[in-house]
């Protein structure tokens, strides 16, 4: 599927001229989708997402193509969004693809794996370095059409109720990670648990869970997560830039006209754009409000991070050899990573590294 511009290919058909939009409204065909998300109306960033893609598909076809997004659980449970576009209960979702490692821990490379990608470097895999044709291939198998559709950005390590200051201190801790970031602090000692979002401050109050990791400050203070758990550690070496998508099911994908289609792609290009944009405009807010409110930032400690690794890659290793899928995007994955670390250590990180100067 080659990428193409919305707007430049179809916007003199949609809306460069007057007369151009009533002739289009007229030939298009109405079409009425739902969207079910893995997410709550009250995140307002994660959410909006998708309920912007949803938006951006109704203008760019003069509002002749109508998606209307459904909160979490108000269709599908959040964790469930996969299978329901799989089945045709609804059209399309928006959700985090790494909640369906359990079906094939593949599905991890769409959103986010242990010492992967940040934001940028997933972004250049999936659009210009083969990363977008790969996972497509994936999700064929699933019936499903993929579309990046957000980002978060590098998360945070989450909330913790006690300090955590060496590997040891994971053992029997019970911790809300999902994905392969689970399985890795499984190996490390903790006992790691799938929660979706709404259900986490409960649990964490409760003291089902001992630790829980979200997103960053900005949703995390929405969450109030700080009121229970003080310890804040960062970063979340699982989730270096967390990309959401948005899923289609195939058959439905097939029916739509070729410019519904190019309508879809460019919303979900904006989304995703600007999904990453908001995030980094409220996250550094969010985090002053946070330590105003007494909470503790922790690094996590240097020999946990190393053995987090170690895990982790460990992991994939012996999962590329029993695992054929996971193999076709592991390899290609690994390569590009590691040109990816070399160009940043030189361009990005050095640049940043600047501001140690003053001023």
């Amino acid at each position: 599927m080659k990428r193409r511009t919305f707007l430049a290919q179809a916007g003199a058909g949609l809306a460069a001229t007057a007369t151009a939009a009533p002739a289009f409204a007229q030939a298009a065909p109405q079409v009425k989708w739902r969207l079910a998300s893995s997410f709550p109306k009250s995140l307002d960033t994660i959410y909006g997402a998708g309920a912007f893609f949803c938006e951006r598909v109704g203008k760019l076809t003069a509002g002749k193509f109508e998606i209307t997004p459904y909160a979490a659980g108000q269709i599908v449970p959040p964790l469930q969004v996969l299978d329901a576009v799989q089945q045709g209960t609804v059209e399309c979702g928006h959700t985090a693809s790494y909640y369906y490692v359990a079906k094939n821990r593949a599905f991890a490379f769409g959103c986010a794996i242990p010492f992967g990608l940040t934001s940028r470097q997933q972004s250049a895999w999936e659009y210009a370095g083969g990363g977008l044709e790969l996972l497509r291939d994936f999700y064929k198998e699933y019936g499903i059409v993929h579309f990046p559709a957000g980002n978060t950005g590098t998360q945070m390590g989450g909330w913790f109720k006690k300090e955590i200051k060496t590997v040891a201190d994971l053992k029997g801790l019970k911790m809300r990670i999902p994905g392969i970031g689970g399985e890795v602090m499984g190996r490390l000692g903790a006992a790691p648990q799938a929660l979706p979002g709404n259900e986490i401050y409960a649990a964490l109050e409760r003291g089902v869970i001992d630790a829980a990791e979200w997103v960053g400050p900005y949703d995390d203070e929405k969450l109030g997560l700080y009121k229970i758990a003080k310890h804040y550690y960062y970063p979340a070496f699982w989730e270096g830039g967390t990309g959401l998508c948005v899923m289609i099911n195939a058959a439905a994908w097939d029916k739509l006209p070729k410019i519904y289609q190019e309508a879809v792609e460019s919303a979900a290009a904006e989304a995703h754009v600007k999904m990453q944009a908001q995030y980094d405009a409220k996250n550094p807010i969010a985090l002053k409000s946070l330590i105003a409110n007494g909470v503790k930032l922790h690094p996590f400690p240097r020999d946990l991070l190393r053995a987090a690794s170690k895990a982790a890659f460990e992991l994939y290793e012996a999962e590329a050899a029993k695992n054929p899928a996971f193999k076709k995007l592991y390899e290609p994955w690994k390569k590009f990573r590691e040109q990816q670390y070399e160009w940043f250590a030189i361009a990005e990180l050095s640049f940043e590294s600047l501001s140690t100067l003053g001023k």
